[in-house]
């Protein structure tokens, strides 16, 4: 069978796009600040994540929002092994510890 979408590799992201992830709504229990940090280290390269995180900072939002278990976006990203420069990227804008 033939699969139905080709996978996307080098996508372009515009600063638009990136900054469309600053309106992500949570539609459970989850904090929207945790919701819209977590999408975008899902879906963006190191280097995208690092552009959205300053736009996110800059809006006020909540670096270290956590989900309905206590865990930060920084939490998840360590468990991750090779998510370390995204996990660069967040201490730098004051997540922690």
């Amino acid at each position: 069978m033939k699969k139905d979408k080709a996978k996307v590799i080098d996508e372009v992201w515009t600063e638009v796009r990136i900054k469309g992830f600053l309106t992500l709504k949570s539609y459970d229990e989850v904090e929207t600040d945790f919701h819209m940090l977590l999408k975008a280290y899902q879906s963006m390269r190191a280097e995208d994540f690092e552009k959205f995180v300053g736009f996110f900072v800059t809006e006020g939002r909540s670096i270290n929002a956590t989900n309905p278990q206590g865990q930060t976006v920084l939490s998840i990203v360590r468990q991750h092994r090779r998510s370390s420069e995204y996990a660069d990227i967040l201490r730098r804008a004051g997540a922690g510890p």
